[in-house]
């Protein structure tokens, strides 16, 4: 039975795991980052102002954020703030149960930017 060994040069060819060039995140990609918008009165008082409210997948950053925002409306934002809102607990018709937390960004633009939430 014959083993076979790579050469010295195939060897240097192929680069580790780490060292390999990562991909830039495609706009299908982006799309996922933003679940929604956040729609409220507070919300809406928030827009007036120029910061807008989006709900976001759990495993987002702040800079992903940003290129999902900067890809969908085309526009910059100035700040992303986050704010994880915890699961809550409630007791609804006689039984306990919980209630899905979320997770919201405050986008803010400058000041002549504008973002059309239908």
């Amino acid at each position: 039975m014959a083993i076979f060994k790579k050469t010295t040069k195939e060897v240097k060819e192929q680069k580790p795991a780490s060292k390999q060039k990562k991909t830039e995140i495609g706009l299908g990609e982006r799309v996922n980052v933003l679940v929604r918008p956040h729609i409220t009165e507070k919300a809406a008082i928030l827009a007036e102002k120029g910061t807008y409210v989006f709900e976001v997948a759990r495993t987002t950053n702040k800079i992903e954020i940003a290129k999902a925002i900067e890809a969908l409306y085309k526009v910059v934002p100035v700040r992303v703030n986050i704010i994880n809102l915890p699961n809550t607990r409630v007791f609804v018709r006689g039984k306990n149960g919980v209630k899905a937390g979320v997770r919201k960004a405050l986008v803010t633009l400058k000041s002549g930017d504008k973002i059309e939430i239908v």
